[in-house]
């Protein structure tokens, strides 16, 4: 024992074969507790992936379900300005029936049927071809 300021150093003898032992422990030690790491990140890069993947598919999956959203918001909107002109018609409708009166038989005026005037289609398109030279619709020359 070698007294050194306020400290005694102790000097242990262990025996050759207990280091032996010691180091065989200390690795199988080191081994196991390497194993057990190797498997926990292994385990935890297998759980990143899967949720990475599943969290894909869930964003694919919203992202197909807002398009859907829009898309009906969309029509929606249309739906309701058809829906404010078609009030803004009948509205105006029914305020026009105040503005008219109702006819009787004696305020109707008959008017005989006149007679179509028939024009054969070789004297119209002669007209018209006529006219287009009238109007230089048809240009001789470049």
């Amino acid at each position: 024992m070698k007294p050194y300021g306020n400290q005694v150093n102790f000097k242990k003898k262990v025996s050759y074969e207990s280091k032996k032992n010691s180091k065989k422990i200390s690795i199988l030690n080191i081994k196991l507790i390497h194993q057990i790491f190797d498997t926990i990140n292994i385990s935890l890069l297998v759980l990143i992936f899967t949720l990475f993947f599943l969290s894909f598919d869930s964003q694919r999956k919203w992202s197909n379900t807002y398009k859907t959203l829009s898309e009906t918001r969309s029509i929606n909107n249309n739906l309701i300005d058809y829906i404010a002109k078609i009030e803004e018609f009948y509205i105006s409708e029914l305020e026009s029936l105040n503005i008219y009166r109702k006819t009787k038989p004696e305020d109707l005026i008959y008017l005989d049927k006149l007679a179509e005037k028939k024009e054969s289609l070789f004297k119209k398109n002669l007209s018209t071809f006529i006219k287009g030279f009238s109007d230089s619709k048809y240009q001789r020359g470049y």
